[in-house]
């Protein structure tokens, strides 16, 4: 089954480089070129439905407002991280997207209650034979 094609705009994604230096050992290089990508989500284009879905995932990357922080600092370049992120971000929503499959409850058809019955009564009638050996 194709996803349905949510896109995010990326007009809507506020965009913000981290200059902070690392911790001792870590390559300053890649932290000075880390990225946040911050999306407002009750604000966005997204379907109600979607944006529902998506404030109400388990993800500790949004935040009770409804904004959802990505950072990337995987590669050197922030072009590069921005791209990441965007695109982490957009599998994010098409995950959400795809709205969950409700299982049908069942019930058991008529001739299933008939056979559960049968062999009830079978095994009530075997324990009174039972009984009746017993005494």
């Amino acid at each position: 089954m194709l996803r349905p094609a949510v896109l995010v705009d990326p007009s809507e994604v506020e965009f913000s480089a981290i200059r902070a230096q690392g911790a001792g050992g870590q390559n300053v290089n890649k932290v000075s070129s880390a990225v946040h990508l911050r999306f407002d989500i009750p604000a966005s284009s997204l379907p109600d439905d979607v944006k529902a879905r998506l404030l109400n995932s388990r993800d500790s990357r949004i935040t009770h407002e409804g904004v959802l922080v990505i950072k990337a600092q995987r590669h050197r370049s922030q072009d590069m991280n921005r791209d990441d992120a965007m695109a982490r971000l957009q599998d994010l929503v098409d995950a959400v997207a795809t709205p969950p499959r409700v299982r049908r409850a069942t019930k058991p058809s008529y001739a299933a209650r008939q056979r559960r019955l049968e062999g009830k009564s079978q095994r009530a009638e075997i324990k009174n034979l039972r009984r009746q050996v017993r005494d």
